[in-house]
């Protein structure tokens, strides 16, 4: 068995109610051999030896919710990863490290970065991770230095589960910065690629994908993550603001004229189709330039009484 991949405890196991009742037994009867010492002096020996191993023992109990774990370490030597929930007793030589397996949700604080036309932007994300290899976890990478040491002695769970999550931290932030920095932030030059804004769900996906690949070394798998912060640097966002609306002025312009070459098509064809009165070329490109000026412009025309003859 490869000694780099997780696999589950397959020592013996006695169940914990069985084991505590045990040891009661057996504390009493130390207790009972000390109170026989003045008649038979090497019972003193013998309870205190009884009593020894009875303390000992007490520190082979586990206790397991649902989704939590604990790694099993002989005297250095990895022996396995400890999932079966309930109150159980194992060797108490072995030290034993919890890590919780449990979905946590991770939203750090927006980033500042360079899309890929070079735009300032700031970008957040929201993500969902837990922990899927406890090996990995405790012992590819330093989690019990990160963690720090707890008053007690050792390393409590919260403590590994805050520096897991200091890593994850770290890591989602560099592949943000990755992501980010492969897309522009719209689509002002090329309608086709893909962009910040517009394409939420290609870039997400991107995104899970460069986080998995980041945090597999830690046995850490990323279950979704989305942006749910995107807009400009505060340095150019008033310039940009007015890039957006120039973008849509020319784009309501666009429709407008449009719109008004339409109708004045129509009017004319009908002016010609009823027989309501006869124009030139000149007369029509007079009208033509009147009509496109009332419906193309902002302000309200001023209309003007021809009352002499038309030509």
């Amino acid at each position: 068995m490869e000694q780099n991949k997780e696999f589950a405890y397959k020592g013996f196991v006695m169940n914990g109610f069985l084991a505590f009742f045990l040891l009661i037994a057996l504390f009493v009867v130390s207790i009972y051999l000390f109170t026989l010492a003045e008649q038979t002096p090497w019972f003193a020996t013998v309870g205190g030896i009884l009593l020894f191993i009875a303390c000992l023992c007490c520190n082979g109990f586990i206790k397991l919710e649902p989704n939590e774990a604990k790694a099993l370490v002989f005297f250095g030597k990895y022996r396995g990863t400890f999932t079966s929930t309930g109150f159980h007793w194992v060797n108490p030589l072995m030290s034993k490290k919890g890590v919780s397996l449990r979905a946590r949700n991770l939203n750090p604080e927006p980033i500042k970065v360079n899309d890929k036309a070079g735009n300032p932007v700031m970008i957040g994300m929201v993500l969902v991770w837990k922990l899927e290899n406890t090996y990995k976890a405790l012992f590819e990478i330093d989690s019990q230095s990160l963690a720090g040491p707890s008053p007690k002695g050792g390393v409590s769970t919260r403590q590994l589960s805050s520096a897991f999550e200091n890593f994850v931290r770290v890591q989602s932030d560099a592949a943000l910065r990755q992501v980010a920095g492969c897309y522009a932030y719209d689509n002002a030059d090329s309608a086709d690629e893909l962009t910040l804004r517009s394409n939420a769900d290609e870039i997400n996906e991107r995104l899970v994908a460069t986080l998995n690949d980041r945090l597999s070394m830690a046995g850490m798998h990323v279950i979704e993550a989305r942006i749910n912060y995107l807009a400009y640097a505060p340095e150019i966002a008033a310039v940009m603001l007015r890039r957006q609306q120039a973008d849509a002025i020319i784009a309501a312009r666009e429709k407008i004229v449009d719109g008004a070459v339409s109708m004045v098509k129509m009017a004319l064809d009908k002016l010609k189709a009823e027989g309501v009165v006869d124009l030139d070329e000149e007369r029509k490109a007079a009208m033509v330039s009147n009509l496109l000026v009332v419906l193309c412009g902002d302000e309200p025309a001023q209309p003007v009484v021809n009352s002499g003859s038309l030509y």
